[in-house]
């Protein structure tokens, strides 16, 4: 055996370059192979086990733990059962501006501090208002535009970080990721099993549009962004950051937390045919130039394809990718001009 054969990661990236994903588009006609590909990112991600646990979803019995104005609108933090043992957390956030019912957005912190950061207040203080960098201040964001917001805590970040276990690891996921796959799970399908809560809730609110929620994130918050968009009928758009790039250049061949991995997906599918899914709903993918580990290439090679599925649902013009000057982050102006753009094409119709 040769030194160069002996990296277990150069057998994974050879064999993932010989794979043809079983249920990648094959052209034709979009809405039956959406059908067959919804049910294989259900079972794959463990959204299927986690409803079968979950056979009855009640109405969220919301908690509100305070509510103040801000010079944007409206900020509440609330809480409810998500599933028996793990309570949802977050903010509710509606916009001086504009009359309701509200367009909504539905945003996702990735690897950080937490939910804070949409609003951009302090973790320990949410009374004092703080600099958040990279555009990641997406609650507020929302509320400049006229959306409401609902931010979700993700599990194993902010407020939802592990804190039980004696050893935690240093990225704060990998435990509550390897725990969730034995129990036939992920944790990123829990984290869209929470989107879906989420959106129950909203639709106790009449001051919310139903039929204009959409779903934004940055990295981990992208990802889930990009497969709840796939799987989750009641999301009308969608904008995922710095999350989209094939599985091949990115997941396959760059250091990634556990929370990015699904067994058995690439066998399957790549990421393009998860978000071709979402086709013909507007979809904005926001990437930044130089980001390290979602490169550019493999984001332009992802989009491309993306564009394949959305041109053969009639729809080439629903789907846009924007590209920021610099690094892994949100990129706020020029990703909401791509979407309002979107969306008003989209009412237009």
């Amino acid at each position: 055996m040769t030194a160069e054969h002996r990296s277990p990661s150069l057998l994974h990236r050879r064999l993932a370059a010989e794979l043809e994903p079983r249920l990648a588009f094959p052209g034709g006609e979009v809405a039956p192979w959406q059908q067959r590909a919804r049910t294989k990112i259900t079972e794959l991600i463990g959204l299927r086990e986690l409803n079968r646990a979950v056979p009855v979803r009640t109405t969220p019995a919301v908690r509100s733990h305070w509510r103040r104005s801000d010079q944007l609108g409206t900020i509440e933090k609330i809480s409810f059962e998500s599933e028996p043992g793990s309570d949802l957390v977050g903010y509710l956030c509606l916009p001086e501006r504009g009359e309701p019912p509200y367009p909504t957005v539905i945003c996702l912190q990735g690897h950080s501090t937490g939910m804070h950061l949409s609003i951009g207040r302090d973790f320990d203080d949410e009374r004092t208002p703080i600099p958040v960098e990279g555009d990641r201040d997406f609650a507020l964001g929302a509320l400049r535009h006229g959306f409401a917001a609902l931010c979700i805590e993700q599990r194993s970040f902010g407020l939802r970080r592990e804190l039980d276990q004696h050893h935690v690891s240093e990225q704060g996921c990998h435990d509550a990721a390897m725990h969730a796959l034995m129990l036939g799970r992920t944790l990123l399908g829990e984290r869209v099993f929470d989107v879906d809560r989420g959106l129950d809730y909203l639709a106790t609110r009449d001051d919310i549009d139903q039929g204009r929620i959409g779903l934004m994130g940055n990295s981990g918050g992208g990802t889930v962004t990009a497969y709840a968009a796939a799987v989750l009928d009641r999301i009308s758009f969608a904008m995922p950051s710095c999350a989209v790039c094939t599985f091949r250049d990115s997941i396959m061949a760059i250091y990634h937390c556990a929370d990015n991995y699904v067994p058995g997906i690439l066998p399957e599918l790549e990421l393009a045919d998860v978000i071709g899914c979402f086709a013909p709903k507007p979809m904005v993918v926001v990437a930044g130039r130089d980001d390290p580990i979602f490169p550019l290439p493999g984001v332009r090679t992802c989009f491309d394809a993306i564009t394949e599925i959305y041109t053969a649902a009639g729809a080439a013009d629903a789907c846009r990718l924007v590209i920021g000057d610099g690094g892994h982050r949100f990129y706020e102006d020029a990703g909401w001009a791509a979407l309002l753009d979107l969306l008003d094409a989209t009412a237009a119709r």
